[in-house]
């Protein structure tokens, strides 16, 4: 071949390994909302997830480079590029990519900007390079196509918008709207529960808790006569809440708890809670977890305002004054404690009723301090108490074909729900069965990532007999945490064909492991996974009846 058809042979297969991870970051921009930036973040977590990527990262950069002297060198980076990262499939596991309007409009721009790029660097002689740069920095191209289309979106979807504005003024049902740092989902479906038997209610569903989700709930789901509509509301930054509440003003603000969750966007705690006190700011009551000091004072300048404000706890009572004080006179409490015989739930220090259900009591005295303003009576109350269904992948226990007990708890994602699931499974753990945590650790938790997994593996270690790590996210911090507390490396779990050892290694620093959950005398084993799918064919394969196996979170495949 000629020079020249070498170049232009070069260009094309650059043109094609651009279109195939335009295919992979595509899928991560949806998986993030599209919201500008992530698909950057996540390259670079994703190239420098092992030595390999790294190397095949710079193999890229340097054909790219080298395009400009010797065009032949740009097929190393369509090479790179059609392959790589190892472990971002073009097809997802979790999700496959969902070719959405919004999606087909962002492959277009996308398009377009790799397509411009390329054709001026044919205009000036230079195409391979060109090409090689579009392919190397393609996740670049689709950050950029996220922030373009940003204003369009948004323009767009300021119709749907309206439509639902226009369908709560005709509707007019009681708006009450639901955010914090976790819980909102298990007490948007606790409070929905409650007030079902008495009220017809209309909830968000799924995870529909932004500005686009909120309005498609609102336009498909919300009838003529529905008298409360139960909004859970999500923020990545200050304002969301506020513009959310100016088309959804609620009638009852509902704030379940405060943690370090989404640190990455808010970057400390005290953002997190200005963001999220955004929910009192249109309400005429609120419903404050007070366990967490922060919402409690909250709760006091909410009052001070003149709200009516109920205060709620999962830990301590907290009473206004003796059982049969006046509700309206002075404060409102329910306190929900956790006990032997189940939840003890109780309003102003007279207890109410005691069930045996499957739930975190800070939500459920939420719930109910919601269902007693709106009126429901407290004999249907009760009964809707003992009937209060388990949220699913919420520390929910069900048995595996094996035999094994499985608590599923795979969509949580915060260090107060992981210390719960741990005393979860330590509650259910049987004399001489194996004790399973499976997890690829929290995310989304900033500067305290590494610090937050390192003490839940620490935790691990005084319950378990096995901690099964995946993925690569947070590998390091999980396995450094599990060993420092205790915890012997047992090896790799390799996919297909259910093959793993177990090497023999004294524990860390921690002493003789004699204070934790041990199987044969043996301290607490460390294992690592690469993916979910390989770690549950191995619990599959390992446990049985006697034995318990906690799923604590499951991160999308977009993760390394």
């Amino acid at each position: 071949m000629t020079g020249g058809a070498i170049g232009w042979a070069a260009t094309g297969a650059c043109v094609v390994a651009a279109v195939l991870g335009a295919l992979r970051w595509l899928r991560v921009a949806q998986r993030e909302h599209y919201l500008p930036g992530s698909t950057i973040r996540f390259a670079r977590r994703w190239w420098w997830a092992s030595p390999l990527a790294l190397a095949m990262a710079f193999g890229a950069l340097a054909g790219a480079v080298l395009s400009w002297w010797w065009p032949s060198s740009a097929f190393a980076t369509a090479l790179v590029v059609a392959a790589g990262p190892p472990g971002l499939g073009l097809r997802g596991r979790s999700r496959p990519l969902a070719w959405t309007r919004r999606l087909r409009t962002l492959a277009g721009v996308v398009a377009v900007l790799g397509g411009l790029a390329i054709g001026l660097g044919a205009w000036s002689q230079v195409a391979p390079l060109a090409a090689a740069a579009v392919a190397a920095g393609v996740f670049v191209v689709v950050d950029a196509g996220c922030a373009l289309t940003a204003p369009l979106e948004r323009a767009l979807a300021d119709r749907h918008v309206r439509r639902a504005r226009d369908r709560l003024r005709r509707v007019r049902p009681t708006v009450v709207a639901i955010t914090g740092s976790y819980g909102k989902t298990s007490t948007k479906g606790a409070i929905a529960h409650l007030l079902g038997g008495s009220r017809a209610v209309v909830a968000s569903p799924a995870s529909f808790n932004n500005r686009a989700g909120l309005a498609r709930a609102v336009n498909e789901h919300l009838a003529p006569g529905t008298e409360v509509f139960v909004a859970e509301m999500g923020t990545y930054g200050r304002g969301e809440i506020a513009e959310l509440c100016r088309w959804i003003p609620p009638d009852i603000a509902v704030l379940t708890a405060i943690g370090p969750v989404h640190l990455e966007r808010f970057r400390s705690e005290d953002r997190i809670v200005e963001a999220k006190a955004e929910i009192l700011e249109r309400a005429r009551c609120a419903v404050l977890v007070v366990d967490d000091e922060r919402l409690a004072r909250l709760a006091d300048e909410a009052e001070a305002r003149g709200l009516r404000v109920w205060r709620c706890s999962g830990v301590t009572a907290r009473s206004s004054g003796p059982p049969d004080a006046d509700p309206g006179a002075g404060r409102r409490d329910v306190t929900v404690a956790s006990g032997p015989e189940g939840l003890r739930v109780e309003v102003h220090g007279e207890l109410l009723a005691t069930v045996c259900v499957d739930a975190r009591p800070g939500n459920v005295a939420a719930a109910v301090a919601v269902a007693l303003e709106l009126g429901v009576a407290r004999p249907e109350l009760v009964d809707r108490l003992a009937s209060l269904p388990a949220v699913a992948h919420r520390l929910e226990a069900v048995r595996g074909s094996g035999g094994a007990l499985v608590l599923d708890d795979t969509y949580n994602a915060n260090p107060a729900g992981t210390r719960s699931a741990l005393d979860r499974l330590a509650a259910l753990a049987q004399p001489g069965g194996r004790v399973v945590v499976v997890t690829p650790g929290m995310v989304e938790l900033g500067p305290r990532q590494v610090a937050e997994n390192a003490a839940f593996a620490a935790a691990a270690m005084a319950v378990v007999s096995d901690l099964v790590v995946v993925g690569r996210t947070n590998r390091r911090a999980l396995v450094g945490g599990a060993v420092g507390a205790g915890g012997v490396r047992g090896g790799v779990i390799a996919p297909g064909g259910g093959r793993w050892r177990h090497r023999e290694s004294r524990p860390g620093p921690a002493g003789d492991g004699s204070t934790h959950r041990r199987r044969g005398g043996r301290p607490p084993v460390v294992w690592t996974a690469p993916d979910r799918d390989t770690a549950v064919a191995w619990v599959r394969a390992e446990l049985g009846p006697g034995d318990v196996v906690l799923y604590e979170n499951d991160l999308p495949d977009h993760y390394p």
